[in-house]
């Protein structure tokens, strides 16, 4: 099985240490939301109605011609691979370990490399996957040269598929205003920057055609109705979008600097999170968990994801939990 972040129950009962008493930045997750607006009563007791604001309101906020609701984009993640069968599909790797095991599941031939073999090797795949940012590297791909790959895979029926989970801080790199082109599918998260992913909400962007194949192989109310009422509010909340977006990339260089001052220097990372590759990992992954701190830890390559904290109490307890790291080593 493929590990995750945010298990932070079994981390409790590995450690022996309570639930409460836990700093989990093992997750991307925006540690700090917006308001939740009150959920009408209907919205738990009628089914859920598509004729309702998220669509539009959605399209608006990512400036998409077409969006599906669904269940987060992991829901897109495992289902895309179902529509098209006995494909070459490419992988751009490291990235999220979900879509490599998606569409080998479906029985595709997978390959996974890295950036700068894509273009030796696209020509000869039917669908390309890139995570942008990356997770965990948070490398961002410029978009001429996405979309430039999407002209390579569209001229021969091809699909540029692109994760843009990590996006929403920095929508001026999205390739969502691009998603009514032919073959370029964009997944969006609304978990991650609202804060929200006890939601399960995400979007497709893509030509309409290939929606209703999605929706249709997805079936009725994949999203619940206080979901997608929430969703409504608070995309279309732009003063608390910019607010939002302004305290993360903030805090995503003050992260950044932190680590940098422990001599534990981001190989990467985004408005959402830091990723620091080191061969001490372990040990480090190790002692902060000891302590309490539970971060994302990679095997290939060997490194660290450490989300955001939340206040300037967890902020001083991640800073001294790593001054006692590197006196270790001193």
């Amino acid at each position: 099985m493929l590990e995750h972040g945010g298990r932070l129950r079994a981390a409790a009962g590995e450690y022996g240490i309570a639930l409460s008493d836990w700093l989990d930045l093992s997750t991307g997750i925006a540690p700090y939301g917006f308001a939740v607006p009150i959920i009408p009563a209907d919205a738990w007791t009628r089914l859920p109605e598509t004729e309702d604001d998220l669509a539009g309101t959605a399209r608006d906020y990512y400036d998409a011609a077409a969006v599906l609701p669904v269940a987060g984009s992991q829901a897109a993640i495992q289902m895309l691979p179902r529509l098209r069968r006995n494909l070459q599909i490419g992988v751009v790797s490291p990235c999220y370990g979900e879509h490599a095991e998606a569409w080998r599941r479906e029985g595709h031939r997978l390959f996974e490399f890295s950036e700068g073999s894509v273009p030796r090797a696209i020509d000869q795949l039917d669908v390309l996957v890139v995570v942008n940012p990356n997770n965990p590297t948070g490398r961002l791909v410029p978009l001429a040269r996405l979309l430039e790959w999407h002209e390579r895979l569209a001229s021969r029926g091809g699909w540029l598929v692109v994760d843009e989970a990590f996006m929403d801080p920095t929508p001026e790199q999205s390739l969502a205003p691009h998603s009514h082109l032919p073959g370029l599918i964009v997944l969006r998260s609304f978990g991650k920057f609202f804060a929200m992913a006890g939601a399960r909400l995400g979007f497709v962007l893509a030509q309409s055609e290939l929606l209703d194949q999605l929706d249709a192989a997805l079936g009725p109310w994949p999203v619940a109705g206080p979901s997608r009422f929430i969703g409504s509010v608070l995309l279309a909340d732009r003063d608390a979008q910019h607010q939002q977006r302004e305290r993360l990339l903030a805090d995503s260089h003050r992260l950044s600097a932190l680590l940098t001052e422990h001599d534990l220097p981001p190989t990467g990372g985004c408005g959402l999170f830091q990723w620091v590759a080191t061969e001490q990992s372990d040990r480090l992954y190790e002692f902060m968990a000891r302590r309490g701190i539970l971060t994302r830890r990679y095997r290939y390559p060997q490194s660290l994801r450490f989300g955001l904290p939340a206040n300037e109490h967890d902020w001083q307890r991640l800073a001294d939990v790593l001054s006692a790291y590197r006196e270790t080593d001193a």
